[in-house]
């Protein structure tokens, strides 16, 4: 006997399997300079897709992008289409506040704002209408688990953000825009300012919040990229060279330029 499906159960399937981004044709511009040419790439729901390539290829570009951040940078313009909940993001009628909750960002260097930790990690809520003692200090719990550094830091939730070791601080940046519970989390070589140890605990949390989160990682590290990561992408001025899963990207390069790269033949 064949057992029929039904169709909610269908529509939750396919809503799971979708990518989190559907990128077509995107061209990114800082005036007459073009940045990005023509990328066209899916990034998958749930996974760690990691963004390598020399400097200046138009990773952290193409990051900012996503949560259309480069608004801020006067004469920047993207062209193409970028689709996230059958939204294309680069409409300029678009929510911007709106979406950047749904993308959030940690960057390079960790940035915690001057106030305590349970400050940082409650400003997104505050900004965004939670006002209760009780709900704050469950929404500020639920971020530092997420971010492994609830253990750290529950009996001190009152001091300042400064007192945290550096790789403590980022990973209560990630807590931060974790709080306001984002679809994807996109991360800008987020250990470059790190040490091995702290490396290696951001390493670690991100592979763990691929389970619940869409991660979009930029790196300079290939042994980083290959680590974290379930898909890769690899530019090259500004030009998308090749994407695949990790593993068959850095074993069985399809593209010369590629395998160039991940020998050291160029950097």
């Amino acid at each position: 006997m064949v057992t029929k499906t039904r169709p909610v159960e269908v529509n939750q399937r396919i809503e799971a399997e979708a990518p989190a981004f559907r990128v077509r044709n995107l061209s990114f511009f800082y005036g007459r300079e073009k940045v990005l040419k023509g990328i066209t790439m899916d990034i998958p729901r749930h996974r760690v897709t990691a963004i390598m390539g020399p400097s200046g290829c138009g990773k952290s570009t193409f990051l900012r992008v996503l949560n259309r951040l480069y608004e801020r940078i006067p004469g920047a313009k993207a062209t193409g289409e970028v689709w996230l909940d059958g939204e294309n993001i680069l409409d300029p009628r678009l929510d911007v506040v709106a979406l950047r909750r749904k993308v959030g960002m940690v960057f390079q260097k960790p940035n915690p704002f001057p106030k305590s930790i349970f400050d940082n990690v409650a400003y997104g809520p505050r900004i965004h209408g939670v006002r209760g003692r009780r709900k704050l200090s469950f929404i500020v719990e639920r971020a530092l688990r997420q971010a492994a550094l609830w253990d750290e830091v529950k009996d001190k939730l009152k001091r300042s953000a400064f007192d945290l070791s550096g790789g403590q601080q980022q990973r209560l940046c990630i807590a931060r825009a974790l709080a306001v519970e984002p679809q994807v989390l996109l991360m800008d070589e987020p250990t470059s300012a790190l040490d091995p140890a702290a490396t290696a605990k951001i390493e670690e949390l991100v592979r763990t919040l691929s389970q619940g989160f869409t991660v979009v990682i930029v790196t300079h590290n290939l042994q980083q990229a290959a680590r974290v990561s379930h898909h890769t992408a690899f530019l090259l001025s500004g030009e998308l060279v090749e994407y695949a899963p990790t593993e068959e990207l850095f074993t069985r390069p399809k593209d010369p330029r590629t395998e160039d790269y991940l020998t050291g033949r160029f950097s």
